[in-house]
């Protein structure tokens, strides 16, 4: 039997020249803010599972809905050495005694990318659901509607913990499909999957929900509805509608030996879109309440200790073991305990990890939550005001490259020369910032930030990027002055 591993496929994973249909594949082979929508939670009864459904109604309304979206990666411009390549055969042939030229360097562009996937229109106003994987990387966004109108998109925000993101278009009095809630899912519900597969736009596939709450380890909050709905290559980001055509979900991801769909989909839940949209309209980032353990599904943790040749006496066969409460948190300040498990979360019952992940992702810090968990098998109950990752309840705002006020661009070949150095960022601009307040000026040469290597302006921002969802959220700057001194800066993203 083959060995099960996991892997990406998305618009992170785009091919040259030609546009590729995204989605996310786990492979088993081997300030100014804007209201929310209210969602529109199902009134009607859902339909039982019979000989036959009529889905065509569900279909018409979400159809319009689901729109298309290609995204450009433009290709990255590097410097590279190239050598004579006659030098090294022929040498001084006629020994003159020539020196050896040096190695030229050449600049080299990377031809641009194409990706495309699906996306959910939540407002008539033009804001988009997707995924991350689809345009997380994309410096140019094209939506294309049902109707075939074409609008340029651009990121409100988007978030790598849950793999959602928001996009806007211009637009006005679009077809906005009806948010509804997962949690009234039932198994073997029919759900119906609307994407765009394969460039075959407005496509609609119809299946059952297989289960709910599934985790596949791809994503840092993850409480999928799986579906036996086909969903392939270019569904990412699409719809997932029960049969009164309410959104319930973004399908995000297929489980496949081949990487086409192979029975199971996998979409993200509309009580963890709902929250993450909220945030990313009015802060850009998601506010993400944090609990403070860590732990595994009771069942897990029982047949883990079996093998060991214990008999764990937890007083129940479900919930969420405590294996660590982090210091500091705000499950210890609630007196949680290791060992302790955890049952409920206000009134909703808790099995698994994965559900307690959703129903914390449903609130943000400073919310006060009530926890049930067993210890030594007595029910105890506790209030705990959850936090973030900071270890306070202060609203988080993502710290961009204006806030940083630099322009930086790699070293020259007469740079590296002059101070000895193989890489570095060199200021090329500056104003009035936080790079500015910490004492850098232009000339300045950037060498490491947070003990990494910059060698391109993607290495800058990508180190930005992970210090603002540090705990710390820091930057640690080690620079060289234009007269070579060596110096440290230190810029705190909080202040």
């Amino acid at each position: 039997m083959d060995k099960k591993t996991k892997t990406w496929m998305g618009a992170v994973a785009l091919v040259l020249g030609s546009s590729m249909m995204t989605a996310a594949v786990v492979n088993n082979k081997s300030g100014q803010t804007f209201p929310m929508p209210e969602p529109v939670v199902a009134t009607a009864p859902a339909a039982a599972p019979s000989a036959y459904v009529d889905l065509t109604n569900a279909a018409e309304q979400a159809v319009n809905s689901v729109v298309y979206i290609s995204v450009t990666v433009q290709g990255k411009t590097q410097r590279v050495q190239v050598q004579d390549p006659f030098e090294d055969f022929f040498g001084d042939f006629f020994g003159f005694g020539q020196r050896r030229q040096q190695p030229q360097q050449r600049e080299y562009k990377q031809p641009d990318r194409h990706g495309a996937g699906s996306g959910v229109i939540i407002s008539q106003d033009g804001y988009i659901v997707t995924n991350n994987h689809v345009v997380g990387q994309a410096d140019e966004i094209t939506v294309k509607l049902n109707d075939s109108r074409e609008f340029k998109g651009r990121i409100i925000g988007t978030d790598e913990t849950t793999d959602l993101a928001l996009v806007k278009i211009d637009a006005k009095g679009l077809p906005a499909i009806k948010i509804g809630n997962s949690d009234n899912l039932k198994l073997g519900q029919w759900v119906l999957a609307v994407g765009n597969p394969f460039n075959l736009t407005s496509t609609v596939t119809a299946g059952i929900v297989s289960a709910k709450a599934r985790t596949l380890g791809a994503n840092g909050v993850e409480s999928f509805i799986q579906t036996d709905a086909a969903i392939n290559a270019g569904n990412s980001g699409g719809a997932l509608v029960n049969e009164q055509g309410e959104l319930v979900g973004i399908n995000s991801m297929i489980y496949s030996q081949t990487g086409s769909y192979a029975g199971y989909g996998f979409a993200i839940p509309t009580t963890i879109m709902n929250k993450v949209v909220a945030d990313l309209k009015v802060y850009g980032t998601v506010q993400r309440a944090i609990l403070g353990v860590q732990g595994q599904d009771v069942d897990k943790y029982i047949d883990v200790e079996k093998a060991k040749g214990n008999t764990p006496e937890l007083g129940t066969v479900t919930g969420v073991y405590i294996a660590k409460v982090t210091d500091g948190s705000a499950a210890e300040e609630a007196g949680l305990e290791q060992g302790d498990v955890i049952t409920k979360i206000g009134d909703k019952e808790v099995t698994k990890m994965s559900e307690l992940q959703e129903q914390i992702a449903q609130h943000k810090p400073g919310d006060k939550v009530n926890i049930t968990y067993l210890r030594n098998k007595k029910t105890k109950t506790a209030s705990v005001t959850l936090r973030n990752a900071q270890g306070n309840t202060k609203v988080m705002t993502e710290v961009d490259m204006d806030q940083l006020g630099v322009s930086l661009k790699p070293v020259t070949d007469e740079q590296k020369s002059t101070f000895s150095i193989s890489y570095g960022l060199a200021v090329n601009g500056i104003r009035r910032g936080k790079m500015m307040d910490a004492g850098i000026s232009k000339g300045t040469i950037l060498l490491e930030v947070n003990d990494k290597k910059l060698e391109t302006t993607e290495d800058w921002e990508e180190i930005v990027k992970e210090a603002n969802r540090s705990a710390d959220r820091e930057l640690w700057i080690k620079a060289l002055k234009p007269s070579g001194r060596k110096v440290s800066y230190f810029i705190d993203l909080n202040e």
